[in-house]
C-alpha cells in the first residue's frame, strides 16, 4: 500500500506530533511518503526522524501542483492523505491525476483555526472549507470532532474517528525538576505545587479563565505556581492580566518549550483549559509522566479522563470550578499521585502510538475495500434502507435500530445504510450512517430507487391503536419500496392490534404484495397475522432484535452507577414508567409499592427513563408521594449500558416493553404493567413475570406482584435461561436479511 501525505509544513503542537509520529510508525508497515509545502522546523524534524519527505517551496498552488505531479511521476498512489488547509487544497487538485481517494484528518475545529486572525481566516479558512467539501473520506481526531463534522452536514457514513497516541515504550530522560524550573526562571521553594500548561497563547486555549482561577486558588493555597509553555499573539495581554490580578510573581510564561518531557516531569498538575479541542497530546504526554490532570470538558477529553477517578474535569470558561479543582489537588499529594497513576494506566493501554497506527491502517484498508466495492457495483443498485419509529428519543427503539445496523454490517460491513427517522442528526451522530427525515417523501423515494433492501425494522409498526396515520405511513413505505425494486423484510416486528375492516384489508393487501420475509417477535403477532389471512410472505417466529445486543464491562457499568449515586452490591427496585392515559391517577399506588419495597425488603427505588422526554415526568409524579431515598437515571445512555445497569437491579417494574426485554437478559424478576397488549405478549412468550393492566393497578395488586417477584430473586439464573431461549431464535432476523441480500 502506498499513501501520499500532504501538509502545509507550518504546523505545530498536536497536529505536528500526530503526523510525524504516525508517519514514522506507518513506514514500518506501508510505504507512506510525506510532501510539505514549506521548509522549516516541521520538515527538519521529519528528516531527523527518518521520514521519507519532499518539500515543495511554492506559495502558488498552480506551481505547487505542477511540481507535485513531477515529483510523483508515473508512480501509483493508493491513497492521498491530507492534513490542514494547504494539504486539503493540493489533495483535491491532484486526485484526478492520481485516480486515488482523498482522506483528510481534521485535527481541530477548522472554524477556530484562525481565531483572532481575520485575514488568514478569510483566505486560508475559506479555501479550506471549500476544499473539505470535496474530499472523499474524513478522519475526526476524537468522536466529538466527528460529531462536529456531522453537525455541519459532512456525510456521516464517510467519516472515521481516531484518537491521538504517543510512545509509551521508549525510555524517557529528563532534566532534574529543580534544575529545569530554574532554567525557565522559576524559583521553586519547598512545598510549592507547580501547575503547568502546554498550549499556544491564543484565544482558543482560554488562558484568561486559567489566570482568574489561579488567583482564586492561590488565595486558598499560596504555594501554587503556574508555568505556561507556549508562545503566541496573546502573550503581552496575558502578562498584563496576570499583573492586574496580582499573581505575576506566581506565573511564568516560559515561551516555546522543546524539552516537553522535562516540562511534564517538573510540574505537579497538568492543565488544559481550552474552549475547543479534538484529543490533545498535552493530556497523553502528561499522562506518560504520571501527572494528575485537570482539563476542560471539550472534545475527546472525557474519553481519557474519568472525572473524579483519574483526573478532574471542569466546564469550559468556569474559573470557579477550575479553582476548586486546583485547590483540591494542590492540597492532597496522595490524590495527585493516585490520579496520575490511574491516568497513566488508561492512557498507556488505550492511547498508545501502536494503537493509533493499528487504527490508521484499519481505516486505510476500509477505504480501499469501499473503493473496490464501488467499482464492482458500478451501475448497480446498492444499499439498505431501515424504517421504524426512530429518532424519537426512545431507548427501546434505539436498541432495535442498533441491533439491526450491527446485523446488516456483519453481513456486509461496507453496505450503504440509510435510516428513515424523525431526528436525522441524532441518528447520524449515533450510528455513523445516512438518515432521511421520515416525512421527506421525495428524498425517501429517490433513495429507494437506488437501494436493494428495505427493512421495516422492529417494534409494533403495523397497528392502529395509537394512530391510523401511522399505520398508513408504514404500509405506504412497504408498498413504495417493493414497487421501486427493493426486496422487503419486516424485521423482528410486532403486529397489531389492527381494528376496522378497511384497515385489516389494507394490511393484508400490502403485506401480501410487498413483503418477502416477515420475522415476528412473539407468538401473539403470529396469531394476529394469521387472522388477517396473510399467507404469501415467508413468516418466521423470532424474537426482539434488542436481545442480541452485548452488555458493557462490569468496570464501566460500576463507574456509570457510581456516577449516578448507586452502589453496586446494594439492593434496588427499578421502575420504568411512562406517561399514559390514567397514569397520573395511579402514581400514588406506584409510590406505595416503592415505599413498601424499601421498608420491608430494603429495596431502594430507581426510576429509569427509556424516553427522557416523557418517562421522567411520570417518575416525578410518583416521587412526590415517596418518603424514602430514590435515584433517577435519565441521561439517554447507550442500550448496552442499560442492559448492564439493569443486571444490578433486584426487581424490575416496567410499563416499557424494552425495559422488560433488556432486564430479562439478566434474569431479573419482572412485573409488567400493561397499557398495550405487547407487554403481556412478550411476558407470555418469555415464560416468566406477572402482568397487570394499568387500568386495574392498585397498591395492593402491585405489592402482591412485587412479593412474587422478590420470591424469584434466588432463581435468577433459571429465569435468565428463558431469555437465552429467545436469543437463540432471534438469529432468524439476521438470517432473513442474509437470504434477501444474497438474492441481490
Amino acid at each position: 500500500m502506498k499513501v501520499l501525505h500532504l501538509i502545509g509544513g507550518g504546523d505545530s503542537g498536536g497536529a505536528k506530533t500526530h503526523v510525524l509520529n504516525l508517519l514514522r510508525e506507518l513506514n514500518h508497515s506501508i510505504d507512506a511518503k510525506l510532501v510539505c509545502f514549506r521548509r522549516g522546523e516541521f520538515s527538519e524534524d521529519a528528516e531527523r526522524m527518518g521520514i521519507p519527505i519532499d518539500v515543495i517551496e511554492s506559495g502558488n498552488p498552480v506551481v505547487g501542483l505542477r511540481e507535485l505531479k513531477k515529483l510523483i511521476g508515473s508512480g501509483k498512489i493508493d491513497i492521498i492523505h491530507c492534513h490542514g488547509a494547504r494539504g486539503n487544497l493540493m489533495g483535491n487538485l491532484i486526485k484526478k491525476h492520481l485516480h486515488a481517494p482523498v482522506i483528510t484528518t481534521v485535527h481541530s475545529d477548522y472554524r477556530l483555526d484562525y481565531l483572532g486572525r481575520p485575514v488568514a481566516r478569510l483566505s486560508y479558512g475559506t479555501t479550506n472549507m471549500l476544499a473539505l467539501r470535496r474530499v472523499n473520506y474524513y478522519i475526526g481526531v476524537s468522536d466529538p470532532m466527528t460529531d462536529i463534522l456531522i453537525e455541519r452536514d459532512f456525510p456521516a457514513e464517510r467519516i472515521y474517528t481516531i484518537y491521538n497516541g504517543i510512545d509509551f515504550k521508549t525510555p524517557i530522560t529528563t532534566v532534574p525538576r529543580e534544575e529545569y524550573l530554574r532554567s525557565l526562571g522559576v524559583d521553586c521553594q519547598a512545598g510549592d505545587v507547580v501547575a503547568g500548561i502546554a498550549a499556544r497563547l491564543n484565544p482558543v486555549k482560554d488562558y484568561p479563565t486559567l489566570l482568574k482561577a489561579m488567583k482564586l486558588a492561590i488565595e486558598k493555597n499560596p504555594h501554587l505556581r503556574l508555568v505556561a509553555a507556549g508562545d503566541g499573539e496573546d502573550l503581552e495581554a496575558l502578562q498584563n492580566l496576570a499583573k492586574s490580578l496580582g499573581i505575576a510573581d506566581r506565573v511564568c510564561f516560559a515561551g516555546w518549550v522543546k524539552d516537553m518531557n522535562s516540562f511534564y516531569n517538573a510540574i505537579d498538575i497538568n492543565l488544559l483549559t481550552s474552549l475547543s479541542e479534538t484529543f490533545p497530546y498535552a493530556l497523553t504526554e502528561g499522562a506518560r509522566m504520571h501527572r494528575a490532570t485537570i482539563a476542560s470538558r471539550v472534545g475527546g477529553v472525557p474519553v481519557l479522563i474519568d472525572d473524579g477517578k483519574n483526573g478532574l474535569i471542569f466546564t469550559p470558561g468556569d474559573e470557579h470550578q477550575l479553582a476548586e479543582h486546583l485547590v483540591t489537588l494542590a492540597n492532597d499529594e496522595a490524590l495527585r499521585n493516585e490520579m496520575g497513576e490511574l491516568l497513566y494506566q488508561k492512557a498507556s493501554t488505550e492511547f498508545s502510538i501502536d494503537r493509533m497506527v493499528e487504527h490508521q491502517l484499519e481505516i486505510y484498508r476500509s477505504v480501499l475495500e469501499r473503493e473496490e466495492r464501488k467499482r464492482n457495483r458500478q451501475g448497480k443498485r446498492d444499499g439498505v434502507i431501515i424504517c421504524g419509529a426512530y429518532g424519537h428519543g426512545n431507548a427501546g427503539d434505539d436498541a432495535i435500530l442498533k441491533s439491526i445496523i450491527q446485523s446488516v454490517q456483519k453481513l456486509d460491513r461496507h453496505v450503504p445504510i440509510t435510516v428513515l427517522a424523525k431526528n436525522t442528526l441524532s441518528i447520524k451522530k449515533r450510528y455513523r450512517v445516512d438518515s432521511i427525515y421520515t416525512l421527506n417523501v421525495p428524498k425517501m423515494l429517490l433513495a429507494m430507487r437506488k437501494s436493494t433492501l428495505y427493512i421495516n425494522g422492529g417494534g409494533t409498526l403495523i397497528q392502529n391503536a395509537t394512530s391510523h396515520r401511522s399505520l398508513w405511513y408504514y404500509l405506504f413505505t412497504l408498498r413504495a419500496a417493493k414497487l421501486l425494486g427493493n426486496k422487503v423484510d419486516m424485521y423482528g416486528c410486532g403486529i397489531g392490534p389492527v381494528t376496522g375492516k378497511r384497515d385489516i384489508r389494507m394490511v393484508k393487501k400490502v403485506l401480501e404484495r410487498s413483503a418477502d420475509i416477515i420475522t415476528l417477535r412473539e407468538q401473539d403477532s403470529m396469531k394476529e397475522l394469521e387472522s388477517f389471512g396473510v399467507q404469501k410472505p415467508e413468516v418466521l417466529l423470532s424474537s426482539d432484535p434488542a436481545l442480541a445486543l452485548e452488555r458493557c464491562s462490569p468496570a464501566d457499568t460500576e463507574i456509570y452507577l457510581k456516577n449516578h449515586g448507586l452502589t453496586p452490591g446494594k439492593k434496588y427496585l427499578c421502575f420504568m414508567l411512562r406517561t399514559w392515559y390514567g397514569f397520573a391517577e395511579k402514581a400514588e399506588d406506584f409510590a406505595k409499592c416503592a415505599q413498601y419495597a424499601y421498608d420491608l425488603y430494603d429495596l431502594t427505588p430507581v426510576f429509569l427513563s427509556l424516553n427522557v422526554y416523557h418517562d421522567t415526568t411520570a417518575a416525578m409524579q410518583v416521587i412526590e408521594h415517596l418518603d424514602c431515598p430514590y435515584h433517577i437515571l435519565d441521561d439517554s445512555t447507550e442500550p448496552e449500558m442499560l442492559i448492564s445497569a439493569l443486571s444490578y437491579m433486584d426487581v424490575v417494574v416496567s410499563m416499557r416493553l424494552h425495559g422488560l426485554i433488556l432486564s430479562s437478559l439478566s434474569g431479573v424478576p419482572l412485573v409488567g404493567v400493561s397499557y398495550d397488549p405487547k407487554i403481556g405478549s412478550f411476558l407470555r412468550y418469555l415464560g416468566y413475570g406477572t402482568c397487570l393492566d394499568l387500568k386495574e393497578v392498585t397498591a395492593e395488586k402491585l405489592i402482591a406482584d412485587l412479593d412474587r417477584a422478590v420470591a424469584q430473586i434466588p432463581d435468577r439464573e433459571t429465569l435468565r435461561q428463558h431469555a437465552e431461549r429467545l436469543l437463540a431464535v432471534e438469529k432468524r432476523n439476521s438470517e432473513a436479511v442474509r437470504k434477501l441480500l444474497k438474492q441481490d
